[in-house]
């Protein structure tokens, strides 16, 4: 029986690029968006979703357990990033970022989880960033985001493993999607930071263009489906798999020169 498949987040980037391999493989897979209507046909069935609103989350989750009857593995990966310091970011603005990131998330994993403790089987996969582990500076609120949903994601590995449920968190580093030209810039722009601000952006948009495909994300999302037992963390791309090895054996002066070279700050 064709496993059935829920992406979040798949009207462009690593959440289409994932919806349309797993359709392709044969999955019956679903992937959402906020107005489905404008998201080009990619062989899935899309529906709407709002994950920052529990009867959205819960009507989604509905629909597709309707339509097939069932759901074995949730992809989280709606998301986007409010770019600016964090001085620059209002507390409004930052607990948006909140809303969609991490507790987005949360909602998603606690719709689906009856359904997949009554079955004691189901995959979670929540796709974090390689900002998860390094925070990226003018990037504050989404970084804090990626580090919440290791955190959570980490805790809730322990506590369904006795149900024969898995979570797994996918940590890609740059990767070549519009997330950079979508991201809202905060409200407030402080002139102390304009310089630096312009720089880590021009560099930030300079390191996305030259990002892995999300398609090299997607396929790293079907080993992970594919396999019987997966683990926690699946790092995918060369910067998101030696950056960490290299943040824990190198002084943090090092590390945070290379950071701040890396973002031009």
């Amino acid at each position: 029986m064709s496993q059935t498949i829920l992406v979040t987040g798949a009207s462009s980037g690593i959440g289409q690029a994932t919806a349309r391999l797993l359709a392709e493989r044969g999955f019956t897979v679903f992937g959402t968006a906020r107005k489905p209507d404008s998201a080009k046909p990619q062989g899935f069935t899309m529906l709407a979703l709002d994950v920052r609103s529990d009867d959205s989350v819960h009507a989604c989750v509905e629909q597709v357990v309707a339509q097939a009857g069932r759901l074995d593995v949730l992809v989280n990966n709606a998301g986007y990033t409010v770019t600016g310091a964090a001085e620059e970011t209002s507390v409004e603005e930052a607990k948006a970022q909140f809303e969609t990131n991490f507790f987005g998330s949360v909602r998603m994993v606690n719709a689906v989880l009856p359904s997949m403790r009554a079955r004691g089987a189901g995959k979670i996969i929540n796709i974090s960033s390689l900002a998860g582990n390094t925070a990226i500076p003018y990037s504050a609120f989404y970084s804090a985001s990626k580090f919440a949903l290791e955190g959570y994601s980490e805790s809730l590995w322990h506590e369904l493993r006795p149900f024969g449920i898995s979570v797994i968190l996918v940590e890609p580093g740059f990767v070549n999607t519009p997330i950079g030209e979508a991201s809202p810039v905060a409200a407030r722009p402080l002139a102390a930071y304009d310089a630096t601000r312009n720089r880590m952006l021009a560099a930030f948009g300079h390191a996305l263009e030259r990002g892995i495909p999300p398609e090299q994300v997607a396929r790293r999302v079907l080993q992970i489906i594919e396999q019987r037992a997966p683990g926690l963390r699946y790092r995918v791309g060369a910067q998101a798999t030696w950056l960490p090895r290299v943040r824990n054996v190198v002084p943090w002066k090092v590390y945070a020169a290379g950071v701040r070279k890396t973002f031009a700050v």
